[in-house]
C-alpha cells in the first residue's frame, strides 16, 4: 500500500478495508516477554492498537499477541474506537505495544 496520505484515501474511500481501528487497554500478568519488549515480571497494564473486523476479534487478537509476546491477559480488557497511527494491511494485526507495571 503507497502510504502517501493514507488517511485521506481511506476516509474519501480511495483505500477499501474491512477493518476497524481500535485501541486495547487491559490489565495483565507479565512473564518472560520476547526481546523486543520490555517490562518487569508482574502485574501490568497493556495497552495496543489493532485494525480488526470488530470488538470480538479485538480481543481475540489481544489474547494471542500475549501468548506469542509474554504475557497473560486478565479478564478486565477495555476496547475502544480509536484514530489509527498505522494504515490497515491484508490481515488483522497489531501494533504500538506498550507495557505500564504497577504494584499489587
Amino acid at each position: 500500500m503507497d502510504l502517501k496520505d493514507w488517511k485521506l484515501k481511506l476516509r474519501y474511500g480511495k483505500i477499501k478495508t474491512p477493518y476497524k481501528h481500535f485501541t486495547i487497554i487491559g490489565n495483565c500478568e507479565v512473564g518472560n516477554l520476547i526481546d523486543e519488549f520490555s517490562c518487569r515480571p508482574g502485574p501490568a497494564y497493556v495497552s495496543m492498537k489493532v485494525w480488526t473486523l470488530d470488538y470480538k476479534q479485538a480481543a481475540e487478537i489481544f489474547s494471542s499477541v500475549g501468548n506469542q509476546i509474554g504475557f497473560t491477559p486478565y479478564d478486565d480488557v477495555e476496547i475502544y474506537d480509536s484514530e489509527a497511527v498505522n494504515p490497515p494491511k491484508e490481515d488483522p494485526f497489531a501494533y504500538d505495544i506498550n507495557f505500564t507495571p504497577y504494584a499489587k
